[in-house]
């Protein structure tokens, strides 16, 4: 079964052309790196919770939007690799502390999970 890393943040509205440059710049990366295919989705009808939400996750604030992205590898070793050959190629990008990124990356959160389900 494939591994997927996923990715949610908030991205002000009018970064949304410079965070689309930067995403696809990356994704190109991240398939070179061995990635399956790299998703970005810009949030279309994302509302707000009473307890829990996206929106709330990411702390979103006036002005910006949630992005929800993934990325799909073959296994866990390949995302592993993948990923660590992909930010070092990535430094030169988003500089080598990520202050270039257009968005607030103390907001984004990260995790990877073992697929259960294809079709």
């Amino acid at each position: 079964m494939t591994y997927v890393q996923g990715v949610l943040l908030a991205v002000p509205d009018a970064n949304k052309a410079a965070y689309t440059e930067m995403a696809e710049a990356s994704a190109k990366v991240f398939r070179e790196n061995g990635a399956l295919s790299v998703m970005e989705a810009w949030g279309a009808d994302v509302p707000d919770g009473k307890v829990t939400s996206f929106p709330m996750a990411v702390k979103l604030e006036a002005g910006e939007s949630v992005v929800f992205s993934w990325i799909l590898w073959p296994d866990k070793a390949t995302a592993d690799s993948g990923m660590g050959a992909s930010m070092k190629q990535l430094e030169s990008l988003m500089g080598p502390d990520m202050s270039k990124m257009p968005f607030d990356g103390m907001r984004m959160m990260w995790g990877g999970f073992e697929s259960i389900v294809e079709m």
